[in-house]
């Protein structure tokens, strides 16, 4: 039976690996044993990091809720209540984008919740 040598197939999982390591620095993204490992890492942070974003954005969506309402002296979480209480379902997201584009219609929400 004739030898098989590996070459081939070696270069072609190197050059996978270091595909996914394109932009790492130094040999995390020049060596396949570093590389190889910066993406076992990378991996396991990733899932973490998905959760934390989710809450970063909510406390960024609270803080320009907030910075909104100063005008009309009013507090963030009196907002939230009275939202509450008049039924009226707009989540965090939607009132932070129309407190920061569409200041007008901010107001609308505001005043028929006072």
């Amino acid at each position: 039976m004739a030898r098989v040598k590996g070459g081939v197939m070696a270069n072609k999982r190197r050059k996978n690996i270091l595909e996914q390591t394109k932009g790492f620095r130094f040999a995390r993204s020049k060596k396949k044993r570093a590389a190889r490992e910066a993406i076992y890492h990378a991996h396991l942070h990733s899932f973490a990091h998905r959760r934390d974003k989710k809450n970063d954005f909510r406390q960024l969506f609270i803080v320009r809720i907030n910075a909104a309402l100063a005008p009309f002296e009013m507090k963030y979480s009196r907002f939230i209540k009275a939202l509450s209480d008049k039924s009226i379902a707009l989540d965090r997201k939607t009132l932070a984008i129309l407190a920061k584009d569409h200041p007008e219609a901010f107001e609308a929400v505001v005043k028929a919740v006072k």
